[in-house]
């Protein structure tokens, strides 16, 4: 239950500071004046919507609820702050706590029913409600769904596996051709590393051949005048023996080039060039001749693979076959779950639905085709008649109802409900049935709601006006005669009327 909620500087209001009980607390005021500004701000405590106030405070107590991140206990009070400076930030009784987290703490605590969102009949939601009921109430069923989570996701990881073999095996003879074609490609040229840069040294050497030999020519008399120099040396007194070893090596360059020559003269040339271009051809495609050969294996382990596709084939369809037999027996099990528990919702939602003067809704779990979920899809039916041809007040009844019965399950006992807008556009009569739903739900929860009528309005424990004048919204907690006269407001509007007064006096009595 909250005991008190502070929200300071949100839009309209400069300050709210509301002290609470248990029961049903409404919300009225004129068009304009802040309710759904003050609801959406509330709900921002939880992390349901985003924050409007620069600082907000909750305190919970009488809670049944346990957490051991958080050291609360049973029965413990609880204190949840929100400050947006910069940024946003929220504390769980002193300890900083993450958006998301925080949710998810609310998610057991709080619900937010809002009869505008009109998606809690999708099937999907649905299902995954009775799957929450199910893993709650049987352990089985948990270790029998999780299993089936992960099987159906590896069943189907499979088939596309299966359909893209398929897929190649339609068009395997030109994967076969294409492959073998880019293996012949490389292979043909048969290219060896460090070739490519052997073979451009010889290139280099040729092309500066016979520019070398004129140069050799040109200096060989210098061996014709090594004798005259060693005459002079020696008539010097000058050790010669530099001036031989440096002939001698010169001599030793000149020969080794000479016998090159007998090599460059026995290649063929444009042999070499060729090569060269084919080489150079594999480096500008892959890259390296490194990488034209990791290329060439590459192409092999695919050609090798095709070529054994159709072994892979028949061994992944048997692995299909028998997990698609287990996965569609899995299937059949906690289809059997969901139509016993969901028999149990049913009889919940028809039971307020006495409240709401209506009856014989159906729950009905179709077969369909097997996808993640499993084979269920649930349709509702209110007097065997389809819920698209049922008016906007069965439809908003029978909605309720089911909310009802669902936060019954969703959340923990002493938990709060938020209603936003719940009768509006409602007749009297279906607006009765809705605050008879309401005080009886209001035995076991905490219920905030705006309302707009006065059936619900004269229901309420506790009545807050919410009024906006020069700008400024306030709320202000009514007493008894304060409700009459907003009561017969609701009524008759502005120009309150006698018969309005009495009536909503004896709403309230």
């Amino acid at each position: 239950m909250i005991n008190r909620i502070y929200l300071k500087d949100f839009l309209s209001f400069q300050e709210v500071d509301l002290e609470l009980d248990k029961g049903l607390v409404v919300f009225t005021g004129p068009s304009g004046a802040g309710k759904s500004v003050l609801m959406q701000s509330i709900l921002s405590l939880f992390a349901i919507t985003e924050p409007k106030a620069d600082l907000g405070e909750v305190t919970l107590s009488n809670l049944d609820i346990e957490d051991e991140a958080y050291d609360i206990q049973k029965g413990d009070e609880i204190i949840i702050k929100e400050i947006k400076k910069d940024k946003v930030r929220y504390f769980l009784n002193a300890q900083s706590i993450s958006k998301k987290n925080l949710n998810d703490f609310s998610k057991n605590l709080v619900k937010h029913l809002h009869l505008k969102d009109t998606t809690d009949f999708d099937s999907s939601k649905l299902i995954n409600f009775l799957d929450r009921l199910c893993s709650k109430e049987k352990d089985e069923f948990k270790t029998l769904k999780e299993s089936f989570d992960e099987n159906i996701k590896t069943l189907f990881s499979m088939q596309k596996e299966l359909n893209k073999i398929k897929e190649d095996e339609s068009k395997l003879e030109d994967l076969k051709e294409y492959a073998k074609f880019e293996i012949e490609k490389i292979a043909s040229v048969d290219p060896q590393i460090g070739e490519y840069e052997e073979l451009s040294e010889v290139k280099k050497r040729l092309s500066k051949k016979e520019k070398i030999q004129e140069a050799i020519e040109k200096s060989n008399a210098i061996f014709n005048y090594s004798s005259f120099v060693n005459e002079t040396l020696n008539l010097l007194d000058e050790d010669s023996s530099f001036f031989d070893e440096a002939i001698n090596e010169l001599n030793n360059i000149y020969e080794k080039f000479n016998d090159s020559l007998y090599e460059l003269e026995e290649l063929d040339i444009e042999s070499v060039l060729d090569r060269i271009e084919k080489l150079s051809s594999l480096q500008k495609r892959f890259g390296s001749i490194q990488e034209a050969l990791e290329y060439k294996e590459q192409k092999q382990k695919e050609l090798d693979s095709y070529e054994n596709i159709s072994f892979e084939k028949s061994i992944l369809e048997k692995n299909i076959k028998k997990l698609s037999s287990e996965v569609e027996e899995q299937a059949n099990k906690i289809s059997q779950y969901r139509k016993e528990f969901s028999t149990l919702l049913e009889e919940k939602i028809n039971h307020y639905l006495e409240y709401l003067y209506l009856s014989n809704a159906k729950i009905l779990l179709v077969k369909k085709e097997l996808d993640t979920s499993g084979i269920d899809e649930v349709v509702f039916e209110l007097n065997k008649v389809n819920l698209d041809t049922i008016s906007s007040g069965e439809f908003n009844r029978l909605r309720l109802a089911l909310l009802t019965a669902i936060s019954e399950y969703d959340i923990i006992g002493n938990g709060i409900l938020f209603l936003d807008e719940i009768d509006a556009n409602l007749s009297g009569k279906e607006s009765s049935a809705i605050a008879k739903v309401l005080t009886k739900l209001a035995k076991n929860y905490q219920i905030f709601a705006i309302s707009h009528q006065p059936q619900l309005t004269s229901a309420a424990n506790i009545h807050f006006l919410v009024d906006k004048k020069d700008g400024i919204s306030t709320v202000k907690k009514l007493d008894k005669e304060s409700r009459v006269n907003e009561i017969a407001r609701m009524i008759s509007g502005e120009n309150i009327t006698e018969d309005a007064h009495n009536f909503a006096k004896n709403l309230l009595e």
